[in-house]
């Protein structure tokens, strides 16, 4: 499917999972600091009724290869949304139809969705609601997607993968706890994403 979307230019191909980024959780990374102050870690705790971490679901969509007619193929793009509570069908359900309007807004036709075999991707919910969404797509004319499964616990062939990891490293602050709010503009200018409104169940 990923070879033959890329022969289509109306079609492209998007590797979806989600993460939860933590407020105080240190990533492992290494840092440098002189030998007479050493950088210490101070463990932190969040406040009563905060969250410690925020989740979010991804979907990095990648550029389509270069032609003769184009100097270079263009950039993949990460379409993130944040979410109130954790992943589950409810929210999945609404991150497809919102990525299915954004690749409507680029003049695609055809989304190649590829992602884990996470219970809330699986489920009755799920696929139901992709059901009724491509039935509707192909009756309207809009935006049909085409889901694929990874093989079980197969992480290293999604490439959205290694966005979190860095992405961690990027936005982690060694001084202080920061806000919910803070996070998440880290984490948009880190992965140079746009700001969306946040995901709940309804």
């Amino acid at each position: 499917m990923i070879a033959l979307a890329e022969t289509r230019a109306d079609w492209a191909v998007g590797f979806e999972d989600e993460v939860w980024w933590s407020r105080v959780a240190a990533p492992g990374c290494a840092a440098w600091t002189p030998a007479d102050a050493p950088l210490r870690l101070v463990e932190r705790t969040v406040p009563k009724g905060e969250p410690k971490a925020l989740a979010c679901y991804g979907l990095l969509v990648r550029g389509q290869p270069a032609t003769a007619d184009s100097a270079a193929a263009p950039a993949d793009e990460l379409w993130l949304r944040f979410v109130d509570g954790r992943p589950v069908s409810a929210i999945t359900t609404q991150f497809l139809a919102w990525a299915a309007a954004q690749a409507a807004a680029r003049g695609l036709t055809t989304l190649v969705w590829v992602w884990d075999n996470a219970s809330w991707h699986l489920s009755h919910q799920v696929r139901a609601a992709l059901r009724s969404h491509n039935q509707a797509a192909h009756r309207t004319g809009g935006v049909r997607i085409v889901p694929c499964w990874l093989p079980i616990k197969s992480p290293w062939l999604n490439p959205i993968e290694p966005k979190w990891t860095h992405g961690k490293r990027r936005v982690v602050e060694p001084a202080r706890l920061l806000t919910a709010a803070e996070l998440e503009d880290r984490v948009y200018a880190a992965l140079g994403a746009t700001h969306a409104a946040h995901l709940a169940v309804p």
